[in-house]
């Protein structure tokens, strides 16, 4: 049997590695940081490590809402997207992840797009 992309990712001790990062880089990134000012950060890192462990096949650990109730008024443009995108291959290419994976995360993640753009 094929390992999940979890496994493949390393685990959750990786992907919460990879989840941390890509919150500072967002907190960093001047396209999406005002969207993250009034975060709590530590809250933030916690829930999206759980989003991505649960969504690469792990253990489900996700208890938050789904992508459009998350993002719906928060009127998100195409650029602060791809923003994200972008912060989640850095945390990835930080983390030493190998590009299929890259690949299929970044997929996964696109494949949200409709449930967090304009919403």
């Amino acid at each position: 049997m094929a390992d999940t992309l979890y496994d493949r990712l390393g685990g959750t001790e990786t992907i919460t590695q990879i989840s941390a990062d890509i919150v500072d880089l967002h907190l960093s990134n001047p396209l999406i940081a005002p969207r993250f000012a009034q975060s709590d950060t530590t809250r933030l890192k916690k829930v999206v490590s759980e989003f991505f462990i649960t969504g690469t096949g792990g253990p489900n650990l996700y208890t938050g809402k789904d992508m459009r109730s998350v993002h719906q008024g928060m009127n998100i443009s195409a650029i602060e997207f791809v923003a994200v995108l972008d912060d989640a291959l850095a945390a990835m290419n930080k983390n030493g992840i190998a590009q299929r994976e890259q690949e299929e995360v970044l997929f996964i993640l696109y494949s949200m797009r409709a449930d967090i753009i304009l919403v």
